[in-house]
């Protein structure tokens, strides 16, 4: 079979014309073509941090996803020891992830008790959507098969959120890092293009990056994640962080967290660099210092904001066509009218006795 054409390619003919142009694996196909028509293909890999809980799956539900156990008590952040007290469970992951074709190359403890990562090969864009996909929902069944529960919701608690850091870099036709070169920081003319057009499209596209309420809680000045719109080298309090040098020249997209879809996400990250090279967009002065106290434009803070940015994108509208754009907007307006419904934890709290 080729690589990075999986089960959903072997679906009979009328099925994957059923809606096939809104579906997130077509969306990044189409934007890999435009790339390829262009003598590039995209590499990618994608940083994706969960919780474990000790709570069983029907327990958590029993509790309202309230006052669950972690699996770890305290910041576990590379330690050894931290990992270990899960190394069954994490194990169990990462055997039968390899058995299922994926390349583990690392796994770490977080900040959050009971937060780690497993991260997989740098690869072809399509080969590591569809392998993240694989991972993710497997991960959930192994969990619940242990008797334990894991979360890959961007922010489950007040502390450190769940973040999908995704590395892009470009690959010539003879396979060279297209992205490297002898301008300023080491960077090709292409590079500086590409980053330049993450920068323009990042708010607008932002729906693509953080598609949920839940998203945007992660979006704290002084946080792991990021609030302005900036790049930097490797300045983790930028959106857009490069790193590496030479074959190894990449970026890094700080704004997903772990509920992001990574066919729509890398979607989003080749549509703009392409309009950054179609545009030939000059890039910025990279920013030196902490990006959270400079003056710079602000990342969208809620689902609505992110929304209305992407319907009214004339750079989104471009790049998807106007169908797409209504569908994925459509997709945020039935999330807030939902949500707008509903009753939360903290309206109770702050209302039912003192007011």
């Amino acid at each position: 079979m080729e690589r990075g054409h999986g089960a959903a390619d072997r679906r009979p003919r009328l099925e994957r014309r059923i809606a096939g142009g809104r579906r997130p694996r077509q969306i990044l196909r189409r934007q890999l073509d435009r790339l390829a028509a262009l003598g590039y293909t995209a590499q990618v890999g994608t940083e994706l941090e969960f919780i474990v809980f000790k709570d069983t799956y029907e327990q958590a539900w029993d509790a309202g996803y309230k006052g669950l156990t972690p699996a770890n008590q305290y910041n576990i952040d590379y330690s050894v020891l931290g990992t270990g007290r899960i190394e069954p469970l994490l194990r169990r992951i990462r055997n039968e992830m390899q058995a299922a074709g994926l390349t583990v190359e690392s796994a770490k403890g977080e900040c959050n008790p009971g937060q780690h990562e497993i991260v997989f090969r740098y690869d072809e864009a399509l080969v590591t959507c569809d392998q993240h996909a694989v991972y993710k929902t497997g991960a959930k069944e192994i969990a619940a098969q242990e008797g334990v529960s894991i979360t890959f919701m961007a922010k489950y608690n007040e502390r450190e959120g769940n973040s999908c850091h995704i590395h892009l870099s470009l690959a010539d036709a003879d396979g060279t890092n297209a992205m490297a070169g002898d301008g300023p920081g080491g960077m090709s003319d292409v590079m500086r293009h590409f980053l330049a057009g993450q920068l323009a499209a990042l708010r607008d596209f932002s729906l693509l990056y953080a598609p949920n309420i839940n998203s945007y809680k992660r979006f704290q000045p002084g946080s792991f994640a990021p609030t302005a719109v900036a790049w930097g080298y490797d300045n983790r309090t930028c959106a857009l962080r490069v790193v590496g040098h030479g074959r190894s020249m990449r970026f890094e997209n700080r704004l997903p967290g772990g509920d992001v879809n990574p066919h729509l996400a890398v979607a989003g990250l080749v549509a703009a660099g392409l309009y950054g090279i179609e545009h030939k967009l000059e890039l910025p002065e990279a920013c030196a210092g902490n990006a959270y106290a400079a003056e710079y434009e602000h990342v969208p803070t809620t689902l609505r904001e992110a929304a209305e940015l992407w319907e009214n994108s004339p750079i989104a509208k471009a790049a998807f066509g106007d169908d797409v754009v209504a569908h994925y907007r459509n997709m945020a307006r039935v999330e807030l009218k939902a949500f707008d419904a509903a009753v939360t934890d903290w309206e109770l709290r702050r209302s039912f006795e003192r007011l």
